[in-house]
């Protein structure tokens, strides 16, 4: 890849007119991107490939993205503004359960383009940089699972680190399908679910005063 030229934020920029052109373009070139990464990774992701997939003269690419940096880092800044609502089963199990289950699901399909965002990270601060606020606006989302599990009395009263409950109950799907490139294992889920509250339930979570 060619040194970049001076970065662009990695928050989208504006439309003048919603629904417009703008918007159209951002979305034609999006999906390219979603689509170059899913088959090439990120060795197979050029500005000139989204391009023409996009149907965008490359000029238009460059001018608003200006790399491949940029490219990845506004499809992060779009996944952050999906529309995503954690899990509500009624239970701390069953919303871990339910949460690993998505993230296992997304891990596993051919081609993922989760494991292909995740990886492509590692070639562009300016992409890391976007996939540590999206990671950190999803685990911010999910620590209202640790609130109503502490409001139905799931938990021990007392002040818990609901991130760190969350990254205990998450990580062993992390580790064993971008890890250890293992089979999925459909007990996974709510084996880890399971392990996570087990551990919440002793304390293991409790902040320490």
């Amino acid at each position: 890849m060619t040194n970049p030229p001076a970065p662009v934020s990695a928050e989208p920029a504006p439309d003048r007119r919603p629904g417009g052109r703008t918007a159209r373009v951002r979305a034609q070139v999006l999906d390219a991107v979603r689509a170059e990464l899913a088959e090439g990774g990120h060795e197979g992701l050029t500005m000139e490939g989204v391009a023409t997939r996009a149907g965008v003269h490359r000029a238009t690419v460059y001018r608003r993205w200006r790399d491949v940096g940029g490219l990845l880092a506004d499809l992060m800044a779009a996944a952050g503004e999906i529309d995503w609502q954690p899990p509500d089963t009624g239970s701390l199990r069953g919303d871990l359960t339910a949460l690993n289950t998505e993230i296992q699901e997304s891990l596993v399909v051919e081609p993922s383009f989760a494991v292909a965002l995740m990886a492509a990270s590692f070639h562009s601060a300016q992409a890391a940089q976007a996939q540590t606020r999206l990671w950190e606006d999803r685990y911010a989302q999910c620590e209202i699972l640790v609130e109503r599990a502490l409001a139905r009395g799931e938990l021990p009263a007392v002040p818990t680190d609901a991130r760190s409950l969350l990254i205990a109950a998450t990580a062993p799907v992390y580790h064993q399908l971008v890890l250890m490139r293992t089979d999925p294992d459909p007990r996974l889920p709510e084996r880890a679910a399971e392990t996570a509250v087990s551990a919440a339930a002793a304390g293991a979570f409790a902040l320490r005063q």
